[in-house]
């Protein structure tokens, strides 16, 4: 990440001839949120004194106390590539505040900075997240609405002329590129229409601008395409959904706290337990990282989804798998979480868990090395392998159960997250769906 002084910044958008700036924040839901100001605001929002309506955002405050202020994170400073010559378009990502001058509890940024702080206080000094979010490609109607029309029949690392979003996928990598991403990868996925962009690990809170960064842009360059990309879960049955794989690292003073040469799997004693207290609350803190009714369609066997609650270093099926790399690069890679989730919710979930293995000295279930997939029931319980959720309402359920994740969201954050994805199956569970009656209507 860059570090910026207002007096770059200043020069940068002088000779960019940036007209405007939006200062960008997330809503609980996961939801990019902006404020633009025209460029003659910049020092007014340099100032911290940028204020907005606090009741219109989901999950923030009430109507009676609804002033917050933008905070802008100077690092996070960057200039849209695709926005005109004539006028460019730059943005921060801001930190929300109370009045007060203390920070907004419901601010899920500002709450991943909490959990972090927790992690600095038991010795660790970073902590490191290499996402993998997957999308589709649907083409847009005359209308410029999506249609549910692929734009390719490709699979796994096709290449064109069968991978027809290969020119869409390469003009997003490049504008990525340009505002400062490392790509490390970028190839058509398993199912028609879907697409993997990864890139260059990072400290938690900057990898999870980044994804929201990454959102935006595969949104925007697609749409000039005249594609929609979606990162719905699970938009058609029958083949793989999309997912976000996190691998996870701590380090301690420069030093992979995982990696422990002389370790079985050289795996150290610290990754042990981080992937014991994974797997502990895993069941519970799905509802945060797989916050949609949508994601439980992919939770599913049979389409590369982890469903059960199991670790491995060699095989795909269970929750978590350890990939090969060692020494700096020794990491955990948790495959349930899908990229429908609050980025900045579901680091302080799986952080907290992994720290409650640590503090507690909890130990780690000997790996399963087989297909998950292929055993049965029994074999699965002897095993000792537990299943997630396998809808929102019992993953909410499962929350509440679990004082440890219901703190790595804090009180603000908890509640109104429950109300509104109580609501949401609420909304889905009274909904008569076409299934029903294709399936019902004439039989009854």
């Amino acid at each position: 990440m860059a570090k910026y002084t207002q007096e770059d910044i200043k020069r940068i958008v002088q000779e960019e001839n940036v007209k405007y700036i939006r200062l960008q924040f997330t809503d609980i839901l996961g939801t990019i949120k902006n404020v633009e100001i025209p460029v003659s605001q910049l020092e007014k929002a340099l100032d911290n004194k940028m204020m907005f309506d606090g009741s219109s955002i989901e999950g923030f405050v009430r109507i009676e106390e609804s002033d917050m202020y933008l905070y802008p994170d100077l690092d996070t400073f960057v200039v849209f590539p695709w926005t005109s010559e004539k006028g460019k378009v730059a943005r921060f990502i801001c930190d929300i505040y109370n009045p007060d001058g203390t920070p907004f509890d419901g601010d899920p940024r500002a709450n991943l900075k909490r959990i972090l702080k927790e992690m600095e206080d038991l010795g660790f000094s970073d902590f490191n997240l290499g996402p993998e979010p997957e999308f589709f490609l649907f083409k847009l109607d005359e209308k410029g609405e999506p249609t549910l029309e692929l734009n390719d029949k490709g699979g796994y690392f096709d290449l064109a002329p069968t991978d027809l979003g290969e020119n869409c996928r390469r003009d997003i990598v490049l504008e990525l590129e340009e505002m400062g991403f490392e790509i490390e990868a970028s190839h058509h996925e398993v199912a028609p229409g879907q697409h993997e962009i990864d890139f260059k690990y990072a400290s938690a809170l900057t990898a999870c601008d980044d994804i929201q960064t990454f959102k935006l842009v595969v949104k925007t360059i697609a749409r000039k395409h005249g594609l929609h990309a979606t990162f719905m879960p699970k938009p058609l049955f029958g083949v793989n959904g999309s997912g976000m794989h996190c691998n996870l690292s701590l380090f301690k003073d420069g030093e992979n706290a995982f990696y422990d040469k002389t370790g079985e799997l050289e795996l150290s004693t610290t990754a042990r337990q981080f992937i014991a207290g994974i797997i502990k609350h895993a069941p519970n803190f799905t509802a945060v990282t797989n916050p949609t009714v949508n994601s439980y369609k992919r939770l599913v066997p049979g389409y590369e989804a982890p469903c059960y609650v199991a670790w491995s270093a060699r095989n795909r099926s269970p929750l978590i798998r350890i990939p090969a790399s060692r020494g700096i690069s020794t990491r955990v890679e948790v495959r349930s979480v899908d990229p429908s989730a609050n980025p900045y919710l579901a680091m302080a979930v799986l952080l907290k868990a992994g720290l409650d293995g640590i503090k507690n000295n909890l130990e780690a279930p000997k790996p399963i090395d087989r297909n998950i997939y292929v055993m049965n029931k029994e074999e699965r319980l002897a095993e000792g392998i537990v299943d997630l959720p396998a809808t929102l309402a019992s993953a909410l359920d499962n929350l509440k159960s679990d004082e440890v994740i219901q703190s790595a969201l804090g009180e603000h954050l908890l509640e109104h997250f429950l109300e509104a994805k109580e609501i949401e199956w609420d909304m889905f569970r009274t909904q008569v769906h076409p299934w029903e009656r294709d399936q019902y209507m004439s039989q009854y």
